[in-house]
């Protein structure tokens, strides 16, 4: 069974530190049996303070680090803008433990740590959009992407602030198990099963006029139409908006150009056929809007690395 270590760090946010628990722990196979073990340590196995007015006690300490499949790293509570040493020695010693074929992941500001580690040098990597700039200039060797909600870079993943720690994991395991596992984890724990956009659509930005148009009703509108090509200028029109305005009004709500949204939606919707339906790989790339098997292809091997075929065979429900 694949082991998921917490590591509790002193002033651990509490919120965050239960994600892992809640979304790994509700996740079932076909006969109910779980498909994780969870397991929350600190660096010596004592209580933990959190940033609220509790303690925590945790059942392991930092010798469970080196059974862990996947460590997550909560945020605790430590300013980024202090003057802050983020990778003290048992904490780097700790790290050292995890074997090196084991998944990182940090939630909201506790990049800071892997980012000290060394562990996010030469990756792209998110943070929380308020500690965005502070951090990319800690740590300039770190490709630091503030408009997304998580970022997986293979073996080291990083969420953004608070919620986005479900996004990340619900993302696992939709990449361990399938959409409908994750799926149904997300509708029992009464959140969606993937957001759109990113954290651009939370930065703080001055108010738009009431009058303003969003973008929202034509996303929704492309999503019934993902079968067929949908050109910018028709995305426009349907908004109202020019193609330049409307381009610049997308990325600032969604946190990405309309072609590169598009195509994701295109790539989850094959993802979802692939999983749930016996339809040919050419009648499901033309369902999802890619026109033909061989374009179907070159999309889902540059965003997950594997065939069409390969994907539903691992993937496939029964």
């Amino acid at each position: 069974m694949h082991r998921v270590v917490v590591l509790a760090l002193e002033g651990v946010y509490p919120f965050e530190m239960s994600i892992p628990a809640k979304i790994f722990g509700t996740a079932a196979g076909p006969a109910g049996e779980p498909l994780y073990e969870i397991l929350t340590c600190s660096l010596d196995g004592g209580p933990v303070t959190t940033s609220a007015d509790f303690t925590v006690g945790v059942a392991h300490d930092r010798e469970v680090l080196r059974t862990a499949d996947t460590l997550v790293i909560p945020p605790f509570t430590c300013g980024p803008d202090d003057d802050h040493d983020w990778l003290p020695a048992d904490l780097a010693a700790a790290l050292d433990l995890v074997p090196p074929t084991s998944r990182i992941v940090s939630i909201c500001t506790a990049s800071y740590v892997l980012a000290a580690a060394g562990l996010l040098d030469g990756r792209r990597a998110t943070t929380h959009w308020n500690e965005a700039a502070h951090f990319q200039r800690a740590f300039p060797r770190v490709e630091v992407d503030p408009k997304v909600l998580f970022v997986d870079d293979d073996r080291v993943l990083t969420a953004a602030g608070v919620a986005a720690g479900v996004d990340l994991c619900l993302h696992l395991l939709r990449r361990d198990h399938g959409s409908e596992v994750a799926n149904r984890v997300a509708k029992l724990c009464v959140v969606p099963p993937w957001r759109a956009g990113g954290q651009a659509q939370y930065i703080e930005s001055p108010m738009p006029e009431p009058e303003a148009a969003t973008t929202a009703a034509t996303r929704a509108w492309a999503l019934e139409r993902l079968h067929r090509p949908l050109s910018l200028a028709e995305l426009a029109e349907h908004a109202r908006m020019s193609v330049r305005t409307f381009c610049r009004r997308f990325g600032e709500e969604v946190g990405m150009p309309p072609g590169q949204w598009l195509a994701q939606r295109r790539v989850d919707h094959a993802r979802r056929l692939l999983e749930t339906t016996e339809l040919p790989v050419d009648e499901v790339a033309a369902h999802a809007g890619f026109g033909t098997a061989v374009s179907l292809r070159q999309h889902l091997s540059s965003t997950l690395g594997v065939s069409p075929t390969t994907y539903r065979r691992a993937f496939r429900t029964p």
